[in-house]
């Protein structure tokens, strides 16, 4: 009886310790795993962080254009990155929110042309817009290029203004050259004359993708020597220029370097801005729902420093 008491006895100890050893191996693992996921929230959160703040120069970065289309850039390190922290922003049934980041806040605006109609400038105001970008004139694609000023714009400037809605501009541009640039700057300050502006006038150059444009064969270079013509004629009559863009352009039309001492109003439809370069406004959708505006109008929000 004592033998067999004795062989239990150490059977019991042997499997005390094969048990004492599994879960020993079991909170080893579990603390591995645990151990490899803070780890893998870490890494998550890092890429987060450069993400929210731009692409770190240098870097390859890919992004999809308004049709769609895939393209991939490398990330120019002479140009200033934005340190905007996309976390706080949330862009949801066409209204965009930045809240929780104390070094910037937001206000919400539109863009209007004569396409727009009539436009009730009270009830934009009432609405929660307080400003506007208003096209001033444009340039027709076709091969003659006439200049005309928007048919829109005397009346629109003297209302919105009314409203109490500050008023930037844009001129659309097809220039082929500096010389048609200056033309489109003159167009633009004979018609400024005796107004006010709270924002600044902007250059909006760009490509006509779904039809035939006397701009097609334009280089990219030829387009930022028509930018900065333009941009400073409206320095020296005064005011405060700016560079209409997307990340198309930034990417592979301008040359960013000559351009980098303008403020950027940059457009981009997608849910988050893919640009790692710093703007101070952005166009955030063309579909948007305004009162006192007939159907789709631009929309965009400019980004306030607090620092």
């Amino acid at each position: 009886m004592r033998k067999v008491t004795g062989i239990c006895f150490l059977l019991l100890i042997a499997c005390c310790i094969l048990q004492t050893g599994c879960g020993a191996a079991e909170k080893s693992e579990e603390k591995s795993r645990q151990d490899k996921e803070v780890m893998s929230d870490k890494v998550s959160e890092k890429s987060k962080e450069n993400s929210n703040e731009g692409s770190n120069s240098g870097e390859k970065l890919r992004f999809i254009d308004a049709w769609g289309e895939w393209h991939e850039m490398e990330v120019n390190p002479r140009i200033k990155t934005h340190d905007y922290n996309w976390s706080y922003l949330t862009n949801a049934e066409g209204e965009v929110q930045y809240t929780g980041d104390e070094r910037y806040t937001i206000r919400r605006g539109v863009d209007v042309s004569r396409h727009q109609g009539e436009v009730d400038w009270q009830k934009v105001k009432k609405s929660g817009y307080d400003f506007a970008f208003l096209r001033i004139g444009y340039r027709e694609y076709g091969t003659n290029g006439i200049l005309h000023v928007d048919e829109s714009f005397h009346t629109n400037i003297v209302n919105a203004q009314q409203a109490g809605i500050d008023v930037g501009v844009y001129l659309f541009s097809q220039a082929v050259s500096e010389e048609e640039a200056y033309e489109e700057a003159e167009l633009v300050l004979d018609n400024l004359a005796g107004y006010e502006l709270q924002l600044p006038v902007v250059y909006d150059p760009e490509r006509i993708r779904d039809d035939t444009a006397r701009t097609d064969d334009v280089t990219g270079e030829q387009f930022t020597n028509n930018t900065v013509a333009f941009c400073k004629k409206m320095e020296e009559a005064g005011y405060q220029p700016m560079v209409y863009s997307n990340l198309v352009w930034e990417a592979f039309e301008y040359n960013m370097e000559e351009l980098k001492n303008y403020p950027v109003w940059y457009a981009d439809y997608e849910p988050v801005p893919q640009t790692p370069y710093y703007f101070t406004y952005w166009q955030y959708s063309e579909k948007g729902k305004v009162d006192g505006i007939n159907g789709d109008v631009d929309v965009n929000v400019q980004f306030i420093s607090n620092k």
